[in-house]
């Protein structure tokens, strides 16, 4: 079996934000060769996530605005007794959770006709980072 292992470097400009990575991924996917396998794609934060999902604005709107009420950003986590502001972000990872893996067939992700991959971030303006593993042959 071959892999390939590479890591995105991520700071936004927002504190919550989506980042469209497919187009990263597949680029990944067509430098390691590998034709039949899958590919891990994993946030490396207990604040962010990746999931897949459509890109379409208002799908974006729902999204954050359910995560918001499941999870609201408001001074009321015990977290937040370890000088820390960011519980609501902790439980947000949570929900979309922070990794996917999405098959490869012949050289390409095999992803339905609207699935994207995003990065989700959920306390951003700082560095982080996602590992992209693609394993296969």
């Amino acid at each position: 079996m071959k892999t390939l292992t590479e890591y995105l470097w991520f700071e936004t400009k927002e504190r919550r934000e989506l980042v469209r990575l497919t187009d990263t991924v597949a680029s990944l996917v067509r430098k390691s060769g590998i034709k039949e396998g899958m590919v891990l794609v994993s946030a490396m934060h207990i604040t962010a996530g990746v999931f897949v999902n459509d890109d379409e604005s208002g799908l974006h709107e729902d999204i954050w605005e359910w995560l918001q009420k499941l999870a609201p950003f408001g001074p009321d986590y015990r977290h937040h007794g370890t000088g820390e502001d960011n519980g609501d972000a902790h439980l947000k990872s949570m929900l979309v959770h922070h990794q996917v893996i999405i098959p490869i067939t012949t050289g390409k992700l095999d992803l339905g006709p609207w699935q994207q991959v995003f990065y989700a971030e959920f306390d951003g303006q700082r560095r982080k980072r996602v590992i992209v593993k693609v394993m296969g042959e």
